[in-house]
This record gives C-alpha cells, structure tokens and sequence, in this order.
C-alpha cells in the first residue's frame, strides 16, 4: 500500500492538512514547518496522486501542443521545453501535429478530444482569425507563431524581422555583399517566411544597398533537400552569393551540402547563417552559425498563459509576449575568438492583438565561456543570457 498524507502527517508530527498545505505548495506555510513536512516526505518517498488532484478540480491534468510537423527538429525541441514547462504545473502534454493541414488545424482548435484535455497550445499555419472567433470556449488556448489574429487568445512569437536583420547584419559587417535569401514563399499563410524576407530586405536597405532579388530562391518546403536544390538552383544561374541567410537551420545545412558538391568552402567562399538554434547545427563538420529562438521561454510563457487561464486568473486583455533570441556565431561565418553571442534583447508583452513592433535594438557581441551555457533563466521580464558557447566540431 503506498504512503498517504496521514503517513507523513505522523513522521512530521504535524497535521494532514499542513502537509496538504506543503503538498499543494501553499505560500502561508512557514519556511521551518515546509522544511519539516519535506524531509518526512523524502523520507518516505510520499508521492502525490496528481490525477486525483486534477479530477477535484474538474480537470484531466492534459493540455496539448499541436505543431505543424514533428519531424522538423525545432518543433521537436519546443515540443520537449513545452512537456518540461507543464510538469512543473503538474501537466502531462499530448503532443499532436497537423501537417500544416487547414482541416487538421480546424479540427484540433475546434475542441479536438476536448473530453481529454485542458487546454491548448496551438502553431498554425492556414487558420483566419474567423476561424477562432468561431471557436466554442471551452478550453483556453494559447497561439504560437507571427500570424496576428484579432482573436481573444494569447499569442508568443519572437520578433521575426528583428532577428532575420541581426543575421544579415552579422554578414554585412563580415564585409559579405551578395547576401542570398533562401526560403521565401509565395503564400500569405507563411507569415514567418515573409517576416524573414521582410527583415533581409530591410537591413541591406539599411546598409544603403538595394536588395538584389535574384538572390532569393523560393523553397516548396523546409527541409534539407529544399536547401539543396534552392542552393543548386541559384548557382545554375550563374548567381553565386558571398553570403546565404536561410529561413531556418535545415534550408541552411541542405545549402552547405550543395556548396560542399560544387567545390566551394563554407565559410571562405560562401558564408551561412540559419534560423532555429537546432541541435545538428552544432555538430556538422562546419558548425553552423544561426538565430537561437528561446524555446525554453516561448514554451514557458505558452504553458504559464494556459494555467492561469485555467486558473481563473483572468487577465482584462489577451498578451502577446515577445521572447528573445540570440545569433549564436559558429564555423559557418568564419573563426572566431571562442564561440559568441549576440544577446538577445528583453522579453516584451503587450495587449494583443498588436501591431508590428521595432527592430530590436542593437547588441554588442560577447565572448562566450569556456562550458555550454544554462538555458534561459524561468523568470521573465529580462534579457536572455548573454552568451552561449558552441561545440567543438565534430572530426
């Protein structure tokens, strides 16, 4: 039979309801008397019976976090800040994808297994704020990604234009000026896609150049072999960049391959930046140099916006909340002096539905330390860390 709050009521020599009170993480508790109840806890090895908690509440103890594809690495890191955030509420998440199907993103928003769980975290692609406004409230959700929907539901999304002109600011002060985009698209519901682009057109005018358009190659998708043929494409027609910036990590490491095949060196020839921070860029024979999301807070700040709605903590106005992120400077734009960092700027939430918000402001680079870095501390507002090493490469 396992151990009941009575058990460690008598080890602690105090009552069931102030180990209820420790248990359920109470703040009135005095700091003596949760220490006392905790080690009576260790002790035993007393272990909460969370389902039974959860059904008190009328509640499952589920949520859901619903991607576009989980065979895209970045989605699958997310995935796993976001089941590491909702077990610290006490969450299990069922984690789904909807193939970047319109009909499947309908169907999970539209209370998919609404019977299993709680809420929702959802990244769409094809939805229209009409869409959700249909939506029967009986769950709360929380959006990803930079689609803006005059929608009452938290959305997260880093700053996309922000961040695509800190990598091609990167380039440019490299003395790169043939800066390719790889990985555009010609339809709207790619927001991220367009926002990237946006943020490479706007730094080179920045810079007083006129964005060369025959160096962005569209892509049909986002994978490896999409970077490959989108690199192969341009050099084809005769359009060999000094510089690519790919719309994430995979274009970027299927455009390293190419310029691999041709004959050319990366970076002496061509140098790459990617978008995503996703495990294989850290570990390719040439290391890649790319804009780091903070998963950690876009997952925190999606779990923490569900449990207070389910909570009850009622905020007057849906948030749309900002997280930072970071160019980590690789192999792939030249050595550098130990691995660095451009920092990412501070968090911001506002209202939302919101507008467009600036360019982050400017960040000076830092050298990082010697041992991989933490991630990004849990609590927010501030800046994300400053400086986050890479590893050696791989032989």
């Amino acid at each position: 039979m396992g151990v009941s709050l009575k058990d460690v009521a008598q080890r602690a020599g105090v009552s069931i309801k102030t180990v209820s009170n420790v248990v359920n993480n109470y703040p009135h508790v005095t700091p003596h008397m949760r220490a006392k109840v905790q080690q009576a806890i260790d002790e035993l090895g007393y272990r909460p019976n969370l389902t039974a908690r959860h059904l008190r509440k009328g509640r499952t103890g589920i949520i859901a976090f619903a991607v576009p594809e989980l065979g895209n690495p970045y989605f699958a890191e997310l995935a796993g800040a976001v089941i590491d955030a909702a077990a610290r509420h006490d969450y299990t998440v069922l984690v789904d994808h909807t193939a970047g199907l319109r009909e499947r993103e309908l169907l999970v928003s539209q209370e998919f297994r609404s019977h299993v769980i709680d809420g929702l975290i959802l990244s769409p692609i094809h939805l229209e704020t009409e869409d959700l406004i249909g939506r029967q409230e009986t769950s709360p959700l929380v959006l990803l990604g930079e689609r803006e929907y005059e929608a009452p539901y938290d959305q997260i999304a880093i700053d996309n234009v922000a961040a695509a002109r800190t990598a091609v600011r990167h380039l440019l002060d490299l003395g790169r000026e043939r800066i390719a985009f790889l990985g555009s698209r010609t339809d709207r519901e790619r927001r991220p896609a367009h926002l990237r682009l946006r943020g490479w057109r706007e730094e080179l005018a920045a810079d007083g150049r006129e964005p060369d358009e025959t160096l962005v190659v569209a892509t049909d998708g986002y994978g490896r072999a999409d970077g490959a043929a989108a690199m192969a494409a341009l050099l084809d027609r005769g359009r060999q960049p000094d510089a690519v910036f790919a719309y994430n990590d995979l274009i970027a490491l299927g455009a390293m391959r190419t310029l691999t095949e041709r004959g050319l060196t990366v970076p002496d020839d061509v140098a790459v930046v990617g978008f995503d921070d996703i495990e294989e860029s850290r570990y390719g024979s040439v290391t890649l140099t790319t804009i780091s999301p903070d998963k950690q807070a876009i997952a925190r700040l999606a779990v923490d916006s569900l449990v207070e709605r389910l909570s009850g903590h009622v905020m007057a106005e849906p948030r749309r909340a900002r997280p930072g992120y970071r160019l980590v400077i690789r192999e792939s734009t030249g050595p550098t002096d130990g691995h660095e960092t451009v920092p990412a700027p501070a968090l911001e939430t506002e209202p939302a539905p919101a507008s467009e918000t600036e360019p982050a402001p400017a960040s000076e680079t830092e050298p990082a330390p010697a041992s991989e870095a933490a991630p990004a501390p849990a609590r927010v507002p501030g800046p994300a860390p400053a400086q986050e090493p890479g590893p050696a490469p791989a032989t």
